[in-house]
Parts: structure tokens; sequence; C-alpha cells
């Protein structure tokens, strides 16, 4: 199993930034393919980023793109979600989830291992 724990959340202007992280502990010797999901009150998971083990292949929902950008440092076992210029609607609960198989990346049910999620908002 992999404990995935994120950080990095908090309070931001629109316009600001935020970078979270997110870390992997336990059996971490798979290559594990990292997505990012958020889900704001009353709304269902919501897929934002997802990126392979090598770092080839980077997803990203429409809504984030040229504003998002992830990375990870398989060295540190984490993996990072850049996130500049916010808006609002990008207010949410950020979670990170981890599969070491996985076909469709943007889909949540591909995913066994998820983190507790860390809270972003962002006022107007």
């Amino acid at each position: 199993q992999v404990q995935l724990v994120e950080s990095g959340g908090g309070l931001v202007q629109a316009g600001g930034s935020l970078r979270l992280s997110c870390a992997a502990s336990g059996r971490t010797n798979r290559k594990y393919t990292i997505g990012w999901f958020r889900q704001a009150p009353g709304k269902e998971r919501e897929f934002v980023a997802a990126i392979s083990w090598s770092g080839g292949n980077i997803y990203y929902v429409d809504s984030v793109k040229g504003r998002f950008t992830i990375s990870r440092d398989n060295a540190k076992n984490t993996v990072y979600l850049q996130m500049n210029s916010l808006k609002p609607e990008d207010t949410a609960v950020y979670l990170c989830a981890a599969d070491s198989f996985v076909l469709r990346p943007t889909t949540t049910g591909e995913y066994d291992y998820w983190g507790q999620g860390t809270q972003v908002t962002v006022s107007s």
C-alpha cells in the first residue's frame, strides 16, 4: 500500500498562486501514476491533472490548462501542482490519488489510493 499526504492549500486572492504537494510513503517502489482531483461542496469530484511515473505523459482538464502545472520528483516521492492565476471557481478540496496501473488517468475509479485532501479557497 501507499499513503498519500497533500499539503500547500490555503486562502488566496483571485489571480494568486499556490503550490500543492502530494507526498507518498509506504510501498513507493512501484511506478505510480498520480492524479490530482478536486471536489467543491455539493459537486462531484472532478479531475484536474495527472502525471505518469516517468513524467512523459501529462493530462489536464481544459479549465486549468495554461494555469496549472503538474510535476514530480521521484527521488522525493512527491508530486506537485503549481496553480497560477487562480479563480474563485478553483475553490475546492484538492486530493491526490495514485495507482500503478492506470488506463484512464482522468477517471476517479482508476485510482486505488487517495489522500485526505487540502483545502484551496480563492477569494474574489
